[in-house]
C-alpha cells in the first residue's frame, strides 16, 4: 500500500494569473485529495479534481465567472438542468 504524495505546485489565478504557491495532496492513483494555498494574498478555489487558487481581493462574482469561462459546461452538469 503506497502513503498519499503532497507536492508543492505553482498555479495561478483562475481570474488574473498571478502565481500562487500551493501544497497538494494526492492519493497514490493520482486523485486530488486536499490543497491549501501556503502563499499569502490567495485562497483555495474548491474543486473536486483540480487544484485551483484565486486571489483574495477577488469577488466571488468574477471567480465564478472566470471558472466558466476556463471550464465551460460545469455549470450545466447540475442534474437538476435535465
Amino acid at each position: 500500500m503506497s502513503d498519499n504524495a503532497n507536492v508543492v505546485e505553482q498555479h495561478g489565478c483562475i481570474v488574473c494569473g498571478k502565481v500562487y504557491n500551493l501544497l497538494v495532496e494526492y492519493a497514490p492513483n493520482g486523485q486530488l485529495i486536499d490543497c491549501t494555498v501556503t502563499s499569502p494574498g490567495g485562497r483555495r478555489v474548491p474543486d473536486a479534481h483540480w487544484p485551483l487558487v484565486a486571489c483574495n481581493k477577488h469577488t466571488p462574482t468574477e471567480i465564478e465567472t472566470a471558472l466558466a469561462r476556463h471550464y465551460p459546461g460545469k455549470a450545466s452538469e447540475d442534474p437538476e438542468d435535465d
